[in-house]
């Protein structure tokens, strides 16, 4: 069985915020590297033009140039919260939505509406790109107010379910099916995305399993694939570094912030494309749900996770669809997706 390997976007997304790249850049040099699909994210893309409206035509031309070099664009990927305290209620620190374009006002409810609006919104544009399958979060990264406990999960548990119903069946309406990923602090864990697929109960609903974001929540990735393998309609591919928070030299990222510390100077987000192009690259470091640990990205194969055992499940569970890689690490981005491609095929066509 031939593995169905290619390439998220996010992977190359640096060119894209440098400006030294296109989208359709990367869907060349993904078709170059034989990669059977591209996976799309927005992260880079001018997908609203300076009025907020939706460039129907930008997204046509990414489908006519999928087309054109015969490279099938698999899935659309969108960071979304459907859960977001009213403007009444104490706001705390805001989840890093880096894809959010938009400010929401009003109450809870209001903001449930105007995120499902967005979210139908770039289903369109997906299906104008002649995509078939569309990941929405329902919660990406932290709880908003940084409540991530199971406690908090079941309260907001019938406002995700609802949310996947109602976004099923506006994808149905126009021939889209939808995934959940196991993403973040908050609704990740094989369990947790598991139970809210079930519970929604909707025939084009299944799970993107990414295989490294279960160390997220502290779960042997191993396992929770085995769980998850079942349910999946995507694979993330990618592998991470595991250390010890006390051993690690101090950086502040993602769900982690060391103390203040003398010399350490703090790293912020390029903001613009020269910026981009002289930034020199963070570690990236993603903090864990119980704090203990400090998560970066690997190339495929380099990193401390069990890719031959991870890539075996996957394969002998006799998974067809589509597995994307994504690369996030520190090193060179196009050295890094080439390597993680050439080392995922070299595992896969050996376990």
């Amino acid at each position: 069985m031939a593995m169905n390997l290619g390439i998220s976007s996010y992977c190359l997304c640096h060119k894209l915020y440098s400006k030294e790249w296109e989208i359709f850049n990367i869907m060349d040099w993904a078709k170059e590297h034989d990669c059977t699909h591209m996976e799309v994210v927005p992260f880079g893309l001018p997908l609203f033009k300076e009025d907020g409206t939706a460039d129907m035509d930008f997204a046509k031309r990414i489908g006519e140039y999928s087309d054109k070099i015969g490279l099938p664009l698999s899935a659309f990927s969108l960071n979304a919260c459907v859960i977001r305290p009213g403007d009444d209620e104490e706001q705390g620190s805001s989840s890093r939505e880096r894809n959010v374009t938009v400010q929401y006002h009003g109450t809870r409810e209001d903001k449930y509406h105007q995120e499902i609006a967005r979210i139908e919104t770039i289903m369109n544009m997906a299906k104008e790109m002649g995509i078939k399958k569309f990941r929405n979060d329902v919660c990406s990264g932290a709880h908003p107010l940084r409540i991530n406990t199971p406690e908090q999960f079941e309260e907001d548990f019938p406002v995700f379910v609802k949310a996947v119903k109602e976004l099923a069946d506006y994808a149905d309406s126009i021939g889209l099916s939808i995934t959940l990923e196991n993403h973040g602090l908050y609704v990740n864990g094989a369990d947790r995305v598991i139970r809210i697929l079930r519970a929604a109960g909707k025939e084009n609903v299944g799970l993107t399993v990414d295989v490294g974001n279960f160390l997220c929540v502290d779960e042997d990735p191993v396992v929770s694939v085995q769980k998850a393998i079942k349910y999946a309609d995507m694979i993330h591919l990618k592998d991470f570094y595991i250390r010890k928070v006390e051993k690690m030299y101090p950086q502040n990222g993602m769900y982690v912030n060391f103390p203040e510390i003398p010399n350490v100077k703090p790293r912020k987000r390029p903001t613009t494309p020269e910026e981009w192009a002289a930034m020199i690259p963070s570690f990236g470091y993603v903090g864990t749900a119980a704090g203990n640990t400090i998560l970066r990205g690997a190339i495929i194969g380099q990193g401390d996770m069990d890719m031959w055992k991870i890539i075996s499940i996957i394969k002998n569970s006799g998974y067809e669809k589509e597995i994307s890689l994504e690369f996030e690490g520190m090193e060179d981005c196009i050295a890094g997706t080439t390597y993680g491609l050439e080392t995922a095929r070299y595992i896969w066509d050996r376990v």
